[in-house]
């Protein structure tokens, strides 16, 4: 969420961002917050000024009745019983001022840093680098949806039998090899000095608003209707949300975790060849990653955090490209944002596996997460966060780049986590 005095203080660039971003009616709604925080501001001050009266009265009240002007003081009396009238229905004018200002300011996105380029969609994001060699298969290659059936490693039949679809059942070396990547994923962060932690896949309506998944993303996410709790959409929400109401000691700086969970998506996309099989589902698996950082350190934060991703493809000898997002392609909550896609050869197309994104003060508002410096200045935070990695699109790229006639072969740096060599 944006700050208001942020708003007001840097309109045209906040407006200009916006406009990057193809928000519509940007300027309208700026205009609104402003608005409403300028009677904000004018309510409060004019019930401060009441407030301050009312008491000045009432002290005078008390040397008129030591006067014994008793009919000056029941005058008196009687104006300050209807100024305490009047203040409560001015309270409760400043409440319903405040809260309209919060739910205008729910509805903007964040401002793109101005490295973000223009764009409407997916087709204009800048490709950063490349790497790797693009597999060259058989003609006899089959794509994964396929292959998972020929050696019974993941059924979409049963999963469908079981929930529904887009809930796929791992089997044998499938359920190997998921627990295999989770357990490799989770070492590498501990190596790059992240905590590992375990948190709820639900969360309560005050966690999803806190990191921007509320009120942007309901139609995604499973709501338990009697208990108010969401299925966690991805592990960020309720990792982030450790920090929530906290001011962090500076000398504990950087904060990084990094968690494995199940995350949970009602909204997987339309029917076609490019959501078929692992390509997009309603529950996957997926290990992420979380920065919170001082201003200054985020942007070299959130490079260190790209090259964790990328030394995690190279390591599964994945072909992959690094994308910077276009403003119209960004996430809501995001400053801005890289993303990491594989080759999958059969499929001969690229998949998306992880985003990683620094929100800068956008979730850290929401979240009231702030940090003492050694001035004794409390400042909002930064926060980042990335997949490190979601599962599927990998499992679906690793058969398919490496099947051969006698198998699929496994990549050398995951065999002492499966214990076998090949699936066949």
């Amino acid at each position: 969420m944006l700050q208001v005095g942020v708003i007001r203080e840097q309109t045209e660039r906040v407006l200009k961002g916006l406009r990057k971003r193809n928000f519509k009616d940007a300027e309208n709604l700026v205009n609104l917050i402003l608005e409403k925080d300028s009677q904000r501001k004018e309510t409060q001050q004019t019930l401060d000024d009441r407030k301050a009266k009312a008491n000045a009265d009432a002290r005078k009240i008390g040397d008129l009745i030591k006067s014994r002007k008793d009919d000056e003081a029941n005058t008196l009396r009687n104006n300050v019983a209807e100024a305490k009238e009047a203040t409560k229905k001015m309270e409760a004018l400043l409440v319903d001022l405040e809260r309209e200002v919060i739910e205008l300011l729910y509805k903007v996105p964040n401002v793109p840093h101005e490295k973000v380029p223009a764009g409407v969609g997916a087709e204009d994001n800048l490709k950063v680098s490349e790497h790797g060699t693009i597999p060259i298969l058989d003609p006899s290659a089959l794509p994964h949806w396929e292959l998972i059936k020929k050696y019974d490693i993941i059924d979409f039949d049963l999963g469908n039998k079981i929930s529904g679809a887009g809930f796929p059942v791992y089997k044998g070396k499938g359920a190997k090899l998921q627990r295999a990547l989770i357990n490799f994923f989770l070492d590498e962060a501990e190596k790059e000095g992240y905590r590992e932690v375990q948190p709820p896949v639900v969360v309560n309506e005050a966690s999803g608003y806190g990191t921007g998944q509320l009120p942007d993303k309901e139609g995604q996410m499973y709501f338990i209707q009697e208990d108010g709790l969401y299925l966690i959409p991805t592990a960020e929400v309720p990792i982030t949300n450790l920090y929530r109401d906290a001011i962090v000691n500076e000398e504990d700086l950087p904060l990084k975790n990094a968690g494995y969970t199940p995350c949970f998506r009602r909204e997987a996309g339309s029917w076609g060849a490019h959501v078929r099989g692992l390509n997009r589902l309603h529950q996957f698996d997926k290990v992420e990653i979380v920065q919170i950082r001082k201003p200054e350190e985020s942007y070299a934060a959130l490079d260190e955090m790209c090259a964790h991703v990328q030394s995690l493809l190279e390591k599964l000898e994945l072909p992959y490209r690094k994308l910077l997002l276009c403003g119209g392609d960004m996430g809501f909550n995001s400053a801005l944002t890289y993303d990491m896609e594989v080759y999958a050869a059969a499929q001969q197309r690229w998949l998306e596996v992880s985003s990683v994104s620094n929100f800068e003060t956008f979730q850290s508002n929401r979240l009231k997460l702030r940090y003492k410096n050694k001035e004794g200045k409390i400042q909002l935070l930064h926060t980042l966060n990335g997949s490190a990695l979601a599962l599927p699109r990998i499992v679906a790229a690793i058969l398919e780049n490496n099947q051969t006639s006698d198998g699929i072969r496994i990549p050398s740096v995951l065999v002492p986590y499966t214990r076998f060599e090949a699936v066949n």
